[in-house]
């Protein structure tokens, strides 16, 4: 079941705030270099995760996996993509997503899907 979209402008903490705000401010920058979409995906399980390097994109829409990066050196946003990243995306079963900038809009999304594991348990007498 699909969660409602939540506007968590007001849940960022200040680290996170100025992240954004780092990243909204390269958007001009990014645009002139034909770049529509900048990414990081996470992904982790067992209390470790990994953080991909930040990619730069030129489609009219935005998938992981589905676009080849263009080459543009987006290095200096690394860390502040990071910032953004959910935290305890990694613990237990883990989780995966991306932090998303969509350049023209000026906006940034973060998608995080969480796995989980479950059981049934079926008790009788014989």
């Amino acid at each position: 079941m699909e969660q409602p979209q939540q506007n968590n402008e007001q849940s960022l903490e200040p680290g996170q705030a100025a992240a954004k705000t780092a990243i909204l401010a390269q958007c001009d920058q990014l645009a002139a270099a034909g770049v529509t979409f900048v990414a990081v995906h996470f992904d982790g399980y067992g209390d470790d995760g990994t953080t991909e390097e930040v990619k730069c994109y030129d489609g009219e829409w935005y998938a992981s996996g589905e676009h080849e990066p263009v080459k543009y050196d987006a290095s200096h946003l690394q860390e502040h993509f990071e910032t953004l990243v959910p935290f305890g995306y990694e613990n237990d079963c883990g989780g995966f997503g991306d932090v998303i900038l969509d350049v023209s809009a000026r906006k940034l999304t973060v998608e995080r899907n969480d796995r989980f594991e479950d059981y049934t348990t079926t008790t009788y007498e014989v």
